[in-house]
């Protein structure tokens, strides 16, 4: 019933660590010695300071394992601006490898897309009240890992609050991949019938474990018709798997609506389960970021993970976004503001996915 969770280490050279401010090496017996004014080992160092336009060093691992969790928290807006989960660029190095495997805004990483904070009750991920996020992937390594936070924000962070806990001394096995992450964007920048990448450079072998997407809707009624398609290793014009829509990709039916009607208004119903959710709905503008009383794009946030139910691949693997809508008179191609992060393993420990686009050009609408 309780699978590894009751079984004893094989090792007994394995050891668990854990980074943070009170410990920033992990080294044993080094944690909880900073002072406050209630003296030695009483909370003396619970954050780090993040300067606009620095990088902070979250982990710097020796050595092989695993990482087994990540949390963190952030303020989500400063003086500098409303947008501080889009400036923030979470980026994970495994091997000493110079590309990063991981290189994703923060707040989508953990399916709080629009820099806009979301309860997620999944799996691997969770973001807990206020702005908990915590990711359970497990995150192996052979020889050294090391993750950051770049701040492209226009203001300081005085606050930066995490814990990164892990394992070390184990034998990572051969068929063992290193875990990726990686952000697209397309803002109404493909032309009509044109899909949306979500990720064509992972290169195999390998498994995809999971989507993130962040659509803000541009046209008029419903968005969600658009089909995610895989294109496994040879596969060329055609995929070898597709789902049959957005909302049934992500688990739900019907538009995520209570019912299909006209009158009174329907109303939409946001959710989050183990392997897929839809967590964030809005078309309101909570930034406060300015006075006019003006509507905003309706924001959609959705997640399907692939754990139980992994899409493996041997040499390469492309993964795409169809943009398309319906209304009564059937369906219509879209152009909308679509976001979306890739997570997938692969025996590869480098990236080699394009950069990200500067943090003006992340903003959501």
């Amino acid at each position: 019933m309780f699978g590894d969770w009751a079984r004893l280490s094989t090792d007994a050279g394995v050891r668990s660590r854990s980074i943070n401010a009170e410990n920033p090496t992990g080294a044993a017996g080094g944690a909880g010695r900073a002072a406050s004014a209630l003296g030695p080992g009483r909370k003396g160092a619970a954050f780090l300071e993040l300067p606009a336009g620095q990088t902070l060093t979250l982990a710097q691992i020796p050595g092989a394992g695993v990482i087994r969790h990540i949390w963190i928290t952030v303020a989500d807006r400063t003086e500098g601006g409303p947008f501080v989960l889009r400036d923030l660029v979470l980026r994970a190095f495994w091997d000493g490898s110079d590309s990063p495997a991981i290189e994703v805004p923060l707040g989508d990483f953990f399916c709080n897309g629009f820099a806009t904070r979301a309860l997620v009750n999944s799996a691997p991920i969770v973001v807990a009240p206020t702005g908990g996020m915590n990711s359970y992937f497990p995150m192996p390594f052979r020889n050294g890992a090391r993750l950051t936070l770049e701040s492209q924000h226009a203001a300081d962070l005085p606050h930066v609050f995490f814990q990164i806990d892990y394992t070390t001394g184990e034998d990572v096995d051969p068929s063992v991949g290193y875990f990726h992450a990686t952000w697209r964007r397309s803002n109404a920048t493909t032309s009509l019938g044109e899909d949306h990448v979500i990720l064509d450079h992972a290169a195999g072998p390998g498994k995809y474990v999971g989507t993130y997407v962040a659509l803000a809707s541009l046209h008029r009624f419903w968005w969600g018709e658009g089909e995610v398609k895989f294109f496994v290793d040879d596969d060329d014009e055609y995929p070898s798997l597709c789902s049959t829509g957005m909302e049934d990709y992500a688990g739900g039916a019907w538009a995520f609506q209570d019912e299909l009607r006209t009158d009174p208004r329907p109303a939409v119903r946001t959710f989050s389960a183990p392997y897929f959710g839809y967590p964030f709905y809005s078309h309101e503008d909570e930034t406060k970021a300015s006075p006019f009383a003006t509507a905003m794009a309706p924001m959609n946030g959705l997640y399907r993970w692939h754990l139980p139910d992994p899409i493996y691949f041997s040499e390469r693997l492309r993964v795409t976004l169809q943009q398309i809508g319906a209304w009564d008179h059937g369906l219509f191609e879209r152009q909308d503001d679509v976001s979306t992060t890739a997570f997938w393993y692969q025996s590869n420990p480098g990236g080699g996915g394009p950069s990200l686009p500067v943090a003006a050009d992340r903003w959501p609408r």
